[in-house]
């Protein structure tokens, strides 16, 4: 990554005076099972929730992912497709999606999705996480192909990042899973309230199918 062209995008950042706010836990632990009040995590936060699939659901799963975390890209690019597809699009799951950046580049990228228009940034997440080996080795180049893909100018891209409203929104949101929730390392993922981090996807579909049995009422 050009030193260059990473201070300059950290120089953006730290207009926001939020840098220091950021989570800075970056293991991936493994714990399952755990239960957090289903009814304060799904409280949409102040920046508001990005969301997939019925708001009636019986199901609703929470992700905390960071932009730059590649167990988040693995998740992204070969778990949540199978999600989607078997639960999202079918009427069973609700899936929120919350920003936890663990670094400044995490940050500048969510910024980037939360600027665009809203039927944009989901695009703009898959954007990230494919190509998440690319953009943080030369981020400012490249998170401003993926802004301007999104229909954003150069120079609405830097007043993104200079968006203190933004910045803080989502380290708020990050800072209120910590204290809340107990979310420690991304991705972490809860299950009507259940805490799932670490798991294989057989895992996980075990663990919604049984959400959904209660649900249900079996």
């Amino acid at each position: 990554m050009s030193m260059l062209d990473r201070r300059a995008t950290l120089t953006l950042l730290a207009t926001t005076g939020v840098i220091s706010a950021l989570p800075l836990r970056l293991a991936l632990a493994r714990e399952e099972g755990e239960r957090v009040n289903a009814a304060l995590l799904h409280k949409e936060p102040e920046i508001g929730d990005m969301v997939m699939g019925a708001k009636d659901a019986p199901v609703t799963i929470v992700e905390y992912a960071s932009a730059t975390c590649p167990h988040c890209a693995n998740f992204h690019k070969l778990d949540l497709p199978v999600i989607k597809k078997e639960y999202v699009d079918t009427g069973k799951v609700r899936f929120i999606y919350r920003e936890f950046p663990l670094d400044q580049l995490a940050l500048a990228a969510f910024m980037i999705a939360r600027c665009a228009p809203k039927e944009k940034y989901f695009p703009i997440i898959d954007m990230l996480m494919k190509t998440q080996e690319t953009w943080v080795r030369n981020p400012r180049e490249e998170l401003l192909k993926i802004a301007k893909l999104a229909g954003m100018t150069e120079a609405q891209f830097d007043a993104c990042l200079k968006n203190r409203k933004v910045a803080l929104g989502i380290t708020s949101m990050a800072r209120e899973a910590e204290r809340s929730f107990g979310v420690n390392s991304t991705p972490t993922l809860f299950i009507n309230g259940r805490k799932a981090v670490g798991m294989h996807i057989n895992d996980l579909k075990k663990v919604i199918d049984e959400e959904l049995k209660k649900a249900s009422g079996g």
